[in-house]
């Protein structure tokens, strides 16, 4: 790979699906689908845009906002960005998204445990 900013991408990227997957989640990273970018790695029901930028607040700014389209092209309910933290693990990488999108997470996830529960209670 000739260009170092998208190797550098391409690294962190590749990072970010591996740690998912260690920590026993479905996580890969999709072929593009010609000029809709749908995300740099799927863990569904979530998009994420993965940023390694060495200005955090840019990356901060343009992976959360760049993952809100990317999430309607990939046709899944929720769309994070982890932005990577300068000579940190990737574990201690952030996790963020725009706080008018968080109530439907929570939503699903109170769903999903209300769920959960009434199961084990029967």
């Amino acid at each position: 790979m000739s260009n170092p900013a998208k190797a550098k991408g391409t690294r962190w990227e590749t990072a970010v699906q591996r740690f998912l997957e260690e920590a026993g989640i479905f996580a890969y990273k999709p072929r593009q689908a010609g000029r809709d970018d749908i995300g740099d790695v799927h863990a569904p029901p979530f998009v994420i845009q993965a940023k390694d930028y060495r200005d955090i607040l840019a990356g901060l700014r343009e992976g959360v906002e760049g993952v809100r389209v990317q999430r309607i092209h990939a046709k899944m309910p929720f769309g994070v960005a982890v932005v990577k933290r300068a000579r940190k693990p990737v574990a201690d990488a952030y996790v963020v998204l725009r706080l008018g999108d968080f109530p439907d997470l929570v939503r699903a996830v109170q769903a999903g445990v209300a769920a959960y529960e009434q199961d084990t209670e029967d």
